[in-house]
């Protein structure tokens, strides 16, 4: 069963009209020589505005970082087919060649990944990684571009700069790394920025900084966000409009406060529920989804989540729920949990 055409929810009315970027009916298809092939992104569809902060979550191997991957133009060439759209102010950058995306990447859109000691280039002083930015785009003088990028630096809040500017990336903490790393994506004003798990390797003060830090430039500077995560507190303290996804579809699509008031996907509910809370007592058991994401059936005959949910018919194993509107929000689900009234 196809998928029902992309729906908004009301999060739009606060960020204008027009999306910056369209992502329509992205498919990405892994093959292997001799083997079936998998289905990474089955078919995703979502809307990001300027200023608006979207959040894409899901455990590990629900397709986010390969939908983030596939927007950025950095999937292998081999071994993968890429299928959709991906509008980015009306130009679809699955049909760019590579040079052409190479010059949008950093200008245009750019990417925060999730690992900045292996994403930063370890013989090459930091603030000449920012500057190189600047110079390949912007067309800046080395002395200029290392002036915008000592600015760059203090911007994004790592203390003495014009020191810093000299240091390789094993001379920073891990936090000031991924500092460095937003620098770097956003030295160009790109208009559009994709963090993909920018906290992961973090302590919590050092997590809540660095959120904090992506927040206040988004107000500031318009750029919209892509949020990858599997952190909901994440989302929670950062995203208008978040996007859960399982098996490489979105389950559920809704503004952030009635997404957590009220989950209403039996999958987002046991991501909510599987959050361990302060108010409980040491010795009880967590409450994690049973199963993993690899225990599901194809989503081409059947619910993908239906052999972890607890509210599975057996339509749910018989047909394939579309993805449709249900109080105010996108839904693919038989049998929701219900709205507490």
């Amino acid at each position: 069963m196809s998928q029902t055409s992309y729906t908004s929810t009301a999060s739009t009315a606060r960020h204008g009209d027009e999306p910056l970027l369209q992502v329509r009916d992205l498919r990405v298809t892994f093959t292997r020589q001799g083997e079936e092939s998998f289905a990474a992104v089955d078919g995703i569809d979502f809307d990001v505005r300027p200023g608006q902060t979207v959040g894409l979550v899901g455990e590990s191997g629900c397709g986010k970082s390969v939908t983030s991957l596939a927007i950025m133009g950095l999937l292998p060439k081999r071994g993968n087919r890429v299928e959709g759209e991906v509008l980015l102010n009306g130009t679809d950058l699955l049909k760019l060649s590579d040079s052409e995306m190479r010059d949008r990447r950093g200008q245009e859109l750019a990417m925060i990944f999730q690992d900045p000691l292996s994403s930063l280039n370890p013989v090459v002083p930091v603030g000449l990684q920012v500057a190189e930015v600047l110079e390949r785009h912007k067309g800046m003088s080395r002395k200029a571009a290392m002036a915008v990028a000592r600015e760059m630096l203090d911007k994004v809040g790592i203390p003495d700069p014009d020191r810093r500017l000299k240091d390789y990336p094993h001379q920073m903490s891990g936090g000031m790394r991924q500092r460095a790393l937003i620098a770097i994506a956003l030295a160009c004003e790109p208009r559009l920025l994709i963090a993909d798990e920018p906290t992961t390797a973090l302590d919590v003060t050092i997590q809540a900084q660095i959120l904090s830090l992506l927040k206040n430039l988004v107000e500031e500077t318009g750029t919209a966000l892509i949020m990858i995560t599997h952190d909901l507190g994440v989302v929670a303290g950062l995203c208008d409009e978040v996007n859960v996804l399982y098996a490489g579809r979105i389950v559920e699509r809704a503004d952030r406060h009635p997404l957590f008031e009220q989950p209403r996907h039996p999958y987002t509910n046991g991501l909510l529920q599987s959050i361990p809370k302060l108010d409980v007592g040491r010795g009880e058991r967590l409450n994690p989804i049973p199963g993993s994401v690899a225990d599901n059936l194809p989503w081409t005959s059947s619910c993908a989540f239906a052999p972890r949910c607890p509210n599975a018919l057996e339509v749910c194993r018989e047909q394939t729920p579309p993805l449709e509107m249900d109080f105010g929000r996108a839904l693919r689900c038989f049998n929701p949990v219900e709205v507490a009234r």
